[in-house]
């Protein structure tokens, strides 16, 4: 369950003893009710899925069950800001068209009934589904629940049973496990021994950490002697997502899978910088301990993130279907809290994606997946051009605010490349060289969201540099522009792509749909989400271009565009 900007610190009292309680609420109590019906709405997305109005944050419990998609989510149905949170339900046969169920889990019960939060689905044996969640009892406490099916038979599970030995997990004096940082549990995997394993996110003063539980069962459960992992200075661990991938495969495999072909993955959403960041390692099943390759050491920023933009609370799930692992991610937004009341909704999904293991065995690629290229129409194809430096090409013949576009860049002219005399964090290398700034090898990429005269635009871009005599390539998404409203965050955003330019064609994908932009680098090395509130460059009047404000030229090697159709959702 994300969590939110003010800290507050209270006690709490438990059988006598004095439990510490910290929250990061930004709590809007006279506004969680408070919704609009505004038929104004240029910034509602047309193929990404968010609910027809109110408050949307985690996406929740993700599986296929009977040939259907589940996606249950964190929805207040009041209102259009963070509060009374339920599991929202829909189902789709296709990742893409969506269909609004009621609500799967809601307070019902001492073990939930101040919210029910973030948690995820475990099939279990025979193909039957059981939901793990985050309940708030009566003393704000977070404490694990247990859901199961009423009807296994029915493949929309619209109906769910709380267990009555709810709850399964909770803070005690004895456990000395802090009531306030403790939720969100993971798809649970099984072990060689029979017994299920799961994470829970915690932190012990500034520690992040996943805590390890085993059952026989799925309802009574232990806790492991040490942690899967933690880290120091990392804060609270949200939304854990732990998962095997496969060496030199695309193809995904069942959270329980192990062995001499597997890595495993942990990701973290780490509620003190509200981005989520991943480690590749090996999983030792005998001892219960996960070793990363990297870890988070000194530099959290130094490893990897699924996105280097608006991307939080992810969670994964195995396709069986269609054996590939599918990731899930909420992208809140860059207006304020007075403009999200006033169009009536806050928060929308990514696009779902596929996520494997790059065949370097460094980091993970993400991908859409392939069927939202059912929604492509009218395609747009270029041949090979040069864009010379201060070249700006419209691309024509596409729905600029609700498009699918790929690129690709072959550079060479190496040379001319501005040489990088120190490291740089990108994010703020990226927003001190905007689209504006010219260089040798760069700026080139996208203007999306162009207005008539350029007076809005964002762009994300390529620039090269030199540093320690090999090429660096920094992909950016620069917000700065978007909007002639200064009420929204502007905030650009930026990481460095692992790309071999003088082997590789440098390529882009950018989704844009109406307000937010999902940048896909370097063949999905590296993602940026933006979200952006134009004023002018809305709905026809929005215009799309390639650009080359860098003072080498840059060859075209191939543009495709599309316009999008509307999802049913």
């Amino acid at each position: 369950m994300t969590m939110f900007t003010i800290w507050l610190l209270a006690l709490f009292s438990v059988s006598g003893v004095l439990l510490p309680v910290e929250a990061t609420h930004h709590v809007y109590r006279n506004l969680q009710s408070l919704s609009s019906d505004s038929s104004n709405q240029p910034y509602r997305t047309a193929y990404h899925f968010q609910p027809p109005k109110n408050w949307i944050n985690d996406p929740n419990g993700p599986m296929k069950y009977k040939g259907l998609y589940h996606l249950f989510y964190q929805y207040n149905p009041k209102g259009a800001v963070w509060g009374n949170i339920v599991w929202a339900h829909s189902v789709s046969t296709d990742l893409v068209n969506w269909t609004p169920l009621d609500p799967a889990i809601f307070p019902s019960q001492p073990s939930d009934i101040n919210g029910c939060w973030s948690g995820s689905a475990t099939l279990l044996h025979g193909d039957k589904p059981a939901i793990l969640y985050t309940g708030i009892d009566p003393m704000n406490h977070q404490v694990q629940n247990l859901a199961y099916p009423k009807n296994v038979s029915d493949p929309y599970l619209r109906e769910w049973v709380k267990s009555h030995k709810n709850p399964l997990l909770a803070p005690t004096s004895a456990n000395k496990i802090n009531a306030s940082s403790f939720r969100d549990p993971t798809t649970a995997w099984l072990g060689k021994d029979g017994h299920w394993r799961v994470l829970v996110g915690s932190k012990r003063n500034t520690r992040g950490m996943a805590i390890l539980y085993k059952s026989k069962d799925f309802v009574n459960w232990v806790r492991a002697k040490h942690p899967l992992h933690s880290a120091q200075g990392t804060g609270m661990w949200e939304c854990p997502d732990f998962f095997p991938v496969l060496n030199e495969s695309p193809l995904g495999v069942d959270t329980s899978v192990n062995g001499d072909n597997v890595r495993h993955v942990l990701k973290v959403s780490l509620d003190d910088k509200k981005h989520d960041y991943y480690l590749i390692g090996t999983y030792n099943a005998a001892k219960d301990i996960f070793t990363p390759d990297k870890g988070f050491g000194d530099d959290i920023e130094s490893v990897f993130r699924y996105d280097y933009g608006k991307y939080y609370a992810s969670k994964t799930f195995f396709d069986y279907g269609k054996n590939r692992r599918i990731l899930l991610g909420w992208v809140n937004e860059s207006s304020s809290v007075p403009d999200d009341i006033k169009k009536g909704w806050s928060g929308i999904h990514a696009i779902p994606r596929a996520i494997w293991l790059h065949k370097s065995g460094k980091q993970l690629v993400q991908w859409p997946v392939v069927e939202i290229e059912k929604l492509r129409a009218n395609p747009v194809n270029w041949p090979t051009k040069v864009l010379k430096g201060g070249d700006l090409l419209q691309i024509n013949g596409v729905t600029a605010a609700q498009a699918d576009v790929e690129i690709s860049f072959e550079v060479n002219k190496f040379g001319k490349a501005e040489v990088l005399d120190y490291w740089m964090d990108p994010q703020i290398l990226c927003s001190q060289k905007g689209s504006a700034v010219k260089s040798g090898l760069g700026p080139f990429g996208l203007l999306v969201f162009a207005s008539k005269g350029l007076q809005e635009y964002t762009s994300v871009f390529f620039r090269i540099f030199r540093y320690q005599h090999k090429n660096v390539v920094l992909m950016c998404s620069d917000q700065s522009r978007s909007s002639l409203n200064n009420d929204n965050d502007k905030t650009t955003y930026g990481t460095f792509v692992d790309v071999d330019i003088i082997h590789e064609k440098l390529s882009l994908r950018t989704l844009i749909d109406h307000s937010v932009v999902e940048s896909f680098g370097g063949e999905g090395r590296a993602c940026i989400t933006a979200r952006v509130y134009p004023t002018l460059a809305i709905n026809d009047k929005a215009q799309l271009y390639a650009f080359n404000n860098g003072t080498s030229g840059v060859k075209i090697t191939r543009l495709s565009a599309w316009s999008m159709e509307k999802a049913k959702i």
